[in-house]
């Protein structure tokens, strides 16, 4: 590869120091580097990438690589997560082995990219959304279970009374579904999971899908007619406000994440060295 894409959370490199480091290096290898363009919010312009770019180098952590698959939609560009963060499921690369992940990407050797499976929603007229790792419904407002109506295919799977409910892909199947006691998944996997949050029942188990299915999860109404309001969630950013009565839409999304993979390591070792401790 000969031209890089820098994408850096400032948050995690307030001063560009690591970032410079590695613009630096790539200069060394005699590449070509661009850094992204973000509005006051931090999200990447659209329009602002170039088309010689051959992949992205995003600088952070998992929250800063979702965010860059989302601002991207479209974009076709493969991108690998450099870890300034913790547990960096997605962001594989450790920011001492930057080096050696920029040479690997330099050589004439291809890097394998691996595909991740999407989600989109789409509630009420709104325009649809995407998810890397999962779209929730959760309570607003005073603590109180909610009730929700699951549907499949058009089908009523379940109603659960619960503080909410999570709509996972395998990649998101190690975050929110996970400490909500959802099974972990292969992320390359083409599932979907729904798991209910602290669901007020004795079988609270997750459900596993066909990526192929398409789910739609309503808002009841509460005790005596009583409005209820929920937050719709995509990647744990509130999007809108639901009420009862309201639907969300949810399926596969015909786009998927590309991320670069230059480990050799299997998912399940990885996952039992980032949980240690956990």
């Amino acid at each position: 590869m000969d031209s890089f894409y820098i994408i850096t959370n400032i948050l995690k490199d307030k001063d560009y120091a690591v970032t410079d480091k590695i613009c630096n290096y790539i200069e060394q290898k005699g590449k070509k580097w661009t850094l992204a363009k973000k509005d006051e919010e931090g999200h990447i312009l659209p329009g602002t990438v170039p088309s010689d770019v051959e992949c992205g180098l995003v600088l952070g952590g998992d929250g800063t690589l979702i965010r860059a698959i989302r601002d991207l939609e479209g974009e076709e560009l493969p991108l690998l997560g450099i870890n300034l963060g913790t547990l960096g499921y997605l962001a594989e690369v450790e920011l001492k082995d930057y080096q050696y992940a920029i040479d690997r990407l330099c050589g004439e050797e291809h890097a394998a990219i691996e595909l991740r499976m999407m989600l989109e929603g789409v509630a009420g007229d709104e325009k649809r959304d995407l998810a890397v790792n999962d779209i929730v419904l959760t309570r607003e407002g005073n603590i109180r279970i909610v009730q929700f109506n699951v549907y499949v295919n058009g089908t009523l799977l379940n109603t659960y009374l619960a503080d909410g409910v999570i709509i996972s892909t395998p990649t998101g199947s190690t975050g929110y579904n996970l400490s909500a006691g959802g099974p972990v998944v292969e992320p390359t996997a083409s599932i979907i999971v729904i798991t209910p949050i602290c669901s007020h029942a004795l079988n609270t188990s997750s459900v596993v899908l066909s990526a192929e299915d398409v789910i739609e999860v309503e808002v009841c109404p509460g005790r005596y007619g009583r409005q209820e309001e929920v937050a719709l969630c995509y990647d744990g950013a509130v999007r809108r406000k639901l009420v009862s009565g309201d639907r969300v839409c949810i399926r596969r999304a015909e786009e998927t994440a590309k991320l670069i993979k230059l480990s050799k390591e299997s998912f399940m070792k990885t996952m039992r060295e980032k949980m240690k401790g956990n």
